[in-house]
């Protein structure tokens, strides 16, 4: 029986800046059109946690059962470590997957946007295809793509719309931006995943580049968001307040490009998370900022 301790470690509570990035950024981009509305943000944000906690106990339930996680560096697996049942993960998932539709059906129901809860079932699908199913995708190197779009552009413009009922462009820019680092945080863990997942057939975006292109492609991701940043500081000067977090990005950028592996890449994933949740609340200001100039 997995201690309240373990099941804590087994939701992975660093990565939940992937699920706050994107409500600050939206949020950040429906004040900046002159409306916000902090119980329907609050909303968004219990979607986007409760999504990130149920994708990971799915993912850790899904590669336990089928021996991935058996052998690994980082955090500890319920599954693989059998701390836990797969049935109780399992189950762990489903109950995340249900707050997250509840909060997100409330969310809909208030903001009269009906069609979004096609969006939201097709995000509770991809949290659980990542890596269930016969055929999941997350093994087949299309992970990045998935984080892009749920958590950059979904997570973002969703909480944007479902406050203001419109969007703009600052609003998109900062979505991509947003992405491109949830992106980095999921680059980070699986270039350090690399040689288990080839032993065991896991074909992840990392495996098929190999480690130089990982490393290179986790430095274009973590840097892009601030030429973007500098983009969006052209229609609105606040913005470029996100360029304060890049001496967050410089160091686990320079440890990745220098051959970081094992166990410090588990401080670069950590330090990821914090240049994201830097960057998105800074932009956040800076698009809410916005508003005045």
């Amino acid at each position: 029986m997995a201690s309240l301790a373990q099941w804590v470690q087994g939701a992975r509570p660093r990565t939940l800046p992937t699920a706050v990035a994107p409500v600050l950024v939206g949020t950040g981009a429906a004040i900046g059109s002159g409306t916000v509305s902090i119980g329907r943000a609050v909303l968004a944000l219990i979607v986007a946690a409760a999504l990130v906690i149920g994708v990971n106990f799915a993912n850790d339930y899904s590669d336990g059962i089928r021996g991935t996680d058996d052998e690994r560096v980082g955090p500890m697996r319920l599954v693989g470590s059998k701390a836990a049942t797969p049935a109780a993960v399992r189950t762990a998932a489903f109950v995340c997957f249900a707050i997250a539709a509840l909060a997100g059906l409330t969310l809909v129901s208030l903001a009269r946007a009906w069609w979004l809860i096609a969006v939201g079932a097709l995000c509770i699908a991809g949290a659980w295809f990542y890596t269930g199913g016969k055929r999941p995708y997350g093994y087949a190197g299309l992970g990045e793509v998935a984080v892009f779009v749920f958590f950059g552009l979904v997570g973002t413009l969703g909480t944007t719309y479902t406050q203001s009922g419109t969007i703009g462009p600052l609003a998109v820019v900062g979505a991509v931006g947003v992405g491109l680092l949830c992106c980095a945080v999921l680059v980070a863990n699986n270039l350090r995943d690399i040689a288990g997942d080839t032993e065991v057939g896991k074909r992840t975006l990392a495996v098929a580049l190999g480690d130089r292109d990982t490393r290179r492609f986790y430095a274009a991701l973590a840097l892009l968001p601030f030429v973007l940043t500098i983009g969006m500081g052209v229609l609105s000067l606040p913005v470029l307040l996100g360029l304060l977090a890049l001496p967050l990005a410089i160091p686990p950028t320079r440890a990745v490009l220098r051959g970081a592996d094992g166990r410090p890449l588990i401080r670069v994933l950590q330090q990821t998370g914090m240049v994201l949740l830097a960057w998105s609340t800074l932009t956040a200001v800076g698009l809410a900022l916005g508003l005045a100039f």
